[in-house]
């Protein structure tokens, strides 16, 4: 007999239940109550004893209550196209599978808010999905930023249909958010994909595609298994993108940090155009003026980690920000930042002057348990629902 599940989002009214660490990645067994309901118009799969269903994913998460330790809301095969905000603790979004649960929604930094309006949204607005929360998990789905940069890409500079803001964020991690954790996941967007504002960040076994500064941001997160995909650009330029734009604080003893990844990228990304990063030193306002933050020195750091040839020889890049007097500067990714890789290899691997190396101490360092402070992620077994249809 097969049951096919209709479109909609179906929150279970029972607790996920951590059976134990099941491998060296602390991968949780998780036990599922779970039973199949028939509706109308279909049948639909979801843990507990009592289903509800709703036409929205928002409606949904605004619909958990914030006294559970644990929420699951499992997501049903289809496309959604609707921003999310979450700002329950211990939430987690289940999809179907990357291709199966798509979660997309088109804006843009340079975008009126409305009609008439003075107001852009701004880069920070953006986002198809925030997390506002501690302990939210999101699985086997795929969010995405459908702003269409490339069009605008291909218009010539000066024409006047240009757009000034294409930023457009896939996924924002939010300041008051920490240990969240991603996995079978693909977030895709162009300029400013991934958003890490603050907290600890887990992300494994997924996929982020985009060429500006794609991953940015001040948080902690380790990329563990992931695939970083480079886009092409419309123009011919020196560098097409860049995968990183931290902005760590001094006092975060991490930032992006990347192991046994892959650096690939679509066709028509050129060899030795992709820097693996640039500092970002974020205009803020301070006592004495408003200019780039001195105390946001990015660091990033690749271990073990696969390079295509679209890997610049020259390994990072400078990034522009704004003095103390308001004039322009120019921060230098050996003096301004914290970058480094340890093993990388490929076509894109190389050792020179300007591509700084962990010793054998530093590298000791960058365990797990370290890097994440002993948290110890909870992640779902593949296709844990996907055995629930048979």
């Amino acid at each position: 007999m097969r049951f096919e599940l209709v479109k909609g989002v179906f929150i279970s009214l029972a607790l996920l239940v951590t059976a134990g660490c099941a491998s060296t990645r602390e991968q949780a067994d998780f036990t599922v109550n779970a039973r199949v309901s028939n509706t109308n118009p279909g049948n639909m799969v979801a843990d507990g004893p009592e289903v509800v269903t709703y036409s929205t994913i928002q409606a949904a998460v605004d619909a958990a209550p914030q006294g559970a330790a644990d929420w699951t809301i499992f997501i049903a095969p289809g496309h959604y196209h609707e921003r999310v905000v979450i700002e329950r603790t211990g939430l987690k979004l289940v999809g179907s599978g990357q291709n199966n649960t798509r979660i997309t929604y088109n804006r843009y930094a340079g975008q009126l808010v409305e009609p008439g309006s003075d107001e852009t949204w701004g880069t920070f607005r953006t986002a198809v999905v925030e997390v506002l929360a501690t302990d939210v998990g999101l699985f086997d789905l795929t969010i995405e930023n459908t702003y269409d940069y490339p069009a605008d890409d291909k218009l010539p500079k000066g024409h006047p249909d240009k757009t000034r803001g294409t930023q457009a964020v896939a996924l924002k991690i939010g300041e008051s958010a920490d240990r969240t954790v991603l996995q079978r996941v693909a977030l895709l967007g162009y300029q400013d994909t991934l958003y890490v504002q603050g907290g600890r960040t887990y992300v494994t076994d997924s996929e982020i595609r985009g060429h500006v500064d794609f991953i940015f941001g001040n948080g902690n997160a380790l990329f563990d298994t992931v695939d970083i995909v480079s886009r092409p650009r419309a123009h011919p330029m020196t560098f097409t993108g860049y995968l990183t734009a931290p902005s760590t604080l001094l006092d975060n003893d991490f930032g992006f940090t990347f192991i046994n990844c892959r650096l690939l990228r679509e066709l028509d990304v050129p060899d030795n155009s992709v820097p693996l990063g640039r500092p970002w030193h974020p205009t803020t306002t301070f006592a004495d003026g408003r200019y780039a933050n001195p105390f946001a020195v990015g660091k990033s750091t690749f271990i073990n980690t696969f390079m295509d040839a679209h890997i610049a020889n020259v390994g990072w890049g400078s990034m522009g920000g704004t003095a103390k007097d308001g004039s322009r500067k120019r921060f230098d990714p050996i003096d301004d930042a914290r970058f480094s890789e340890s093993g990388s290899y490929g076509p894109g691997a190389a050792i020179n002057d300007a591509r700084p190396q962990l010793s054998e101490n530093q590298l000791a360092d960058y365990k797990k348990r370290t890097l994440l402070a002993d948290w110890q992620p909870s992640l779902l077994p593949p296709s844990r629902y996907q055995t629930l249809v048979k």
